[in-house]
């Protein structure tokens, strides 16, 4: 399967150590198997930046998300298993929370997640209004996390790519 990695570098190696925490699904490395999202993703940090977007692509056997070496997380849906785990990682209080999965596929969440976070840590939304709340605007999109060494192995780059 492709998947496409939207920043403002192109992305010779994976460094884990340069990612940032408190993220929908943990401190790791993200992709997406759109190329429209991960270029919107780009062109956004781009213009914070004020610099060119870019997009790295790679290659990954998803058959390795069913074969028992990696420990998966899938969530196929919007669900309140899903939005449990995404406000888990992205409270920026909950410091402690981490996980130890290899790779975590599932939707992404709507760009503002801390807002909805704070609501309702405050008590001013139900979990059922998070969950509606943390869907992507643009319609379900999915998102592959690769957050350990043994999971970025599998990774096979490709270099950038202007689809």
């Amino acid at each position: 399967m492709t998947l496409y990695h939207g920043s403002t570098v192109e992305i010779k190696e994976i460094d884990l150590n340069l990612s940032k925490p408190n993220k929908d699904f943990g401190k790791g490395f993200y992709l997406s198997d759109n190329f429209e999202q991960a270029y919107e993703m780009a062109k956004y940090k781009a213009g914070l930046f004020v610099t060119e977007p870019y997009i790295t692509k790679f290659e990954f056997d998803e058959n390795l998300l069913k074969n028992g070496n990696l420990k998966v997380l899938s969530f196929s849906e919007y669900s309140k298993e899903w939005a449990d785990f995404v406000f888990k990682n992205r409270n920026q209080e909950n410091q402690d929370f981490t996980h130890d999965y290899d790779i975590v596929t599932g939707p992404i969440a709507n760009d503002r997640v801390g807002a909805q976070i704070r609501r309702f840590v405050e008590g001013d939304i139900t979990f059922d209004t998070f969950l509606e709340r943390l869907k992507y605007m643009k319609g379900i999109t999915f998102q592959y996390f690769f957050g350990t060494e043994k999971a970025i192995q599998t990774l096979v780059n490709k270099g950038l790519c202007n689809e």
